[in-house]
């Protein structure tokens, strides 16, 4: 015998529970979308809206000091980088330069301290030339080493001196030395009154002659007045 057909047995209650649930919130969210929002929600958007530029700012002020403290960064390394460039330069070349005055003056002072022992010879030969002890028979003799001995000694003496400019002393000469003013009065000195007046009217003559002139061409405009 058949049973009886039931069409409520093949209907899932679950999914229709769930299908009118999301209908519900469907129609209270199309509802919600087309009402107008209340003062509440335009405060809550408006506070939203002020912490989001807050966190902005504060994300621009961090950005701002990371910013400054790579430009700093970046300025220390190039000072760096210059300064380093520059004192290699400058120490390379200042080495080359001390070494060169090094070596220059080791062979100035090696120069200088032969010539010395060679002048000493040389004063040591020119003192121990004593005429007193020369007699008739080698007078000749000892004259010409004597002479030779000396001539030695200038040569040695000039050789020096072209060498090492300090033998020759500054240059100095007399009127190097004399003032314009001591030149003037001892130019002076000696002159008779009349000397002195005639070289006093050499040098005034010019103005005299100036001052006659300029006498007459006054003389002439007064009388043709």
């Amino acid at each position: 015998m058949a049973t009886q057909y039931d069409a409520t047995e093949f209907v899932d209650t679950d999914f229709q529970t769930r299908k009118a649930s999301y209908a519900t919130t469907t129609t209270t969210a199309a509802t919600a979308s087309l009402r107008a929002p209340t003062r509440e929600e335009v405060d809550i958007k408006v506070t939203e809206a002020q912490q989001q530029l807050a966190e902005l700012k504060r994300a621009q002020e961090e950005l701002e000091r990371e910013r400054s403290t790579l430009e700093e960064l970046r300025r220390r390394q190039m000072e760096f980088q210059n300064g380093r460039t520059e004192i290699v330069q400058q120490l390379a070349r200042g080495l080359g330069l001390l070494e060169e005055a090094e070596f220059a003056a080791r062979r100035d002072a090696g120069q200088m301290a032969k010539s010395i022992g060679e002048m000493r010879d040389a004063l040591e030969k020119v003192q121990a030339l004593h005429e007193a002890g020369w007699t008739k028979d080698n007078f000749n003799v000892e004259l010409t080493r004597a002479l030779t001995t000396i001539e030695n000694a200038r040569l040695e003496w000039n050789g020096a001196r072209l060498k090492f400019p300090v033998l020759s002393g500054p240059a100095t000469t007399v009127a190097s030395d004399v003032k314009p003013g001591q030149a003037a009065v001892s130019t002076l000195d000696g002159k008779s009154f009349a000397q002195l007046c005639r070289l006093g009217l050499a040098l005034t003559w010019p103005l005299a002659t100036i001052a006659l002139a300029a006498l007459g061409v006054l003389l002439f405009v007064l009388l043709r007045h």
